[in-house]
């Protein structure tokens, strides 16, 4: 038998060295797809997670879905396309608005500064820190938290919270309605109480909130409250503060009713309403701007509430400060916060439009800080 020769051998050996070489670089070639293909469908997949609704509280948030927030001035269009569908009022605690609240609120603080540097509004919207502002804080020294009281946005439910967290009560329910507005006796120290440097460190340290709503809306919920039902018995208004209005603003002298709402916006919208203001002394809380009440310009809060999102906000709040597992927000009556137009248009009727308009240029300042679409139904 021939045996093969040396070339044949090494042609051989060439051939099978050839194959091989092949064979390895296709499976490269295949192991580079396969891992191509891996690597993208792992892109896809956090890609998806990315852009898919977080399912829990506090899971972090793509700037992507910043334009998805919903403005607070949606709160003024018609009664049947005014709120969409996860801010109707439920009375549950977070609805479908959960993870979108962070960035309500976070929109909500950027137009507050950016307003606060507008220099053409700077006089709507600073203020001192005096001592008038500093006795509208309530402070809870437990839980690190100052509350500034907004008159007419539903503070006496969180005097309630901050009641209960002080340990002055153990429940919301347990609280006597007399208490809550006594601040002799309701456990509720002011910020104005205490030394500068204490008042200092807890405006630099603490949680800090306050609920603001429709300016317009709350006036008229200060003017029925005070003057016409006035459920806490509260004679002074109208016995002392309503005659004083009626006796410089009221136009027909002959009239004899008692205190008007068009008397009451004519002294609002007064530019010189402050010589009234004074005699009133601090019951003038229930009708004077945010920006008075509370310096939102000079105090940096945390939190700013609405009245018409209260259903969201108020459990927000209390996870925000840390204290949602120690007491809830009672029970919101469903459709209470929703703001009204048509009661607005209703107590404005028949008030002339310069009392309109000087109304409004007082309380400009609340309109843009807090993001309320300013009334043209009202003052053209």
């Amino acid at each position: 038998m021939l045996r093969p020769g040396p070339l044949l051998r090494a042609a051989d050996n060439n051939f099978i060295w050839l194959m091989s070489d092949n064979m390895h670089h296709q499976w490269l070639l295949l192991a580079a797809c396969f891992w191509v293909i891996f690597m993208f469908m792992v892109a896809s997949k956090f890609i998806t997670l990315t852009f898919k609704d977080p399912d829990g509280y506090g899971a972090k948030q793509e700037p992507v879905i910043l334009t998805a927030v919903t403005k607070v001035e949606e709160a003024h269009k018609p009664e049947e396309e005014r709120w969409p569908e996860e801010f109707q009022p439920t009375g549950k605690a977070f609805t479908g608005n959960l993870i979108r609240q962070p960035l309500v609120h976070m929109e909500r603080l950027e137009l507050l500064r950016n307003v606060c540097r507008d220099a053409a509004l700077r006089n709507l919207s600073h203020t001192a820190v005096s001592k008038f502002v500093l006795d509208r804080i309530f402070v809870c020294d437990k839980h690190k938290i100052l509350f500034c009281q907004t008159p007419k946005v539903g503070n006496t439910q969180w005097k309630k919270v901050l009641i209960v967290l002080n340990g002055a009560y153990s429940s919301i329910e347990d609280i006597p309605e007399n208490i809550v507005h006594d601040h002799e006796k309701n456990g509720l120290p002011r910020l104005s109480s205490f030394s500068d440097s204490e008042i200092k460190k807890r405006l630099n340290l603490y949680f800090k909130f306050f609920i603001v709503r429709d300016p317009f809306e709350r006036l008229i919920s200060a003017f029925k409250d005070k003057f016409v039902h006035n459920p806490r018995f509260e004679p002074w208004y109208r016995h002392e503060i309503a005659p004083g209005i009626i006796r410089k603003y009221r136009k027909n002298r002959t009239e004899t009713r008692g205190l008007q709402f068009e008397d009451f916006v004519r002294y609002l919208g007064d530019p010189n309403h402050r010589w009234l203001d004074v005699q009133f002394g601090d019951h003038i809380i229930h009708w004077v701007t945010y920006v008075e009440l509370c310096a939102p310009c000079e105090i940096t809060y945390s939190v700013i509430g609405h009245h018409e999102t209260l259903e969201d906000d108020a459990p927000y709040i209390l996870k925000a400060a840390g204290i949602d597992h120690l007491v809830s927000y009672p029970t919101i009556p469903p459709g209470i916060t929703v703001y009204n137009r048509t009661k607005v248009e209703r107590y404005f009727s028949g008030i002339s439009k310069r009392d309109i308009r000087r109304l409004y240029a007082r309380f400009e300042g609340d309109f843009k800080l807090f993001g309320y679409r300013e009334p043209d139904f009202l003052l053209n």
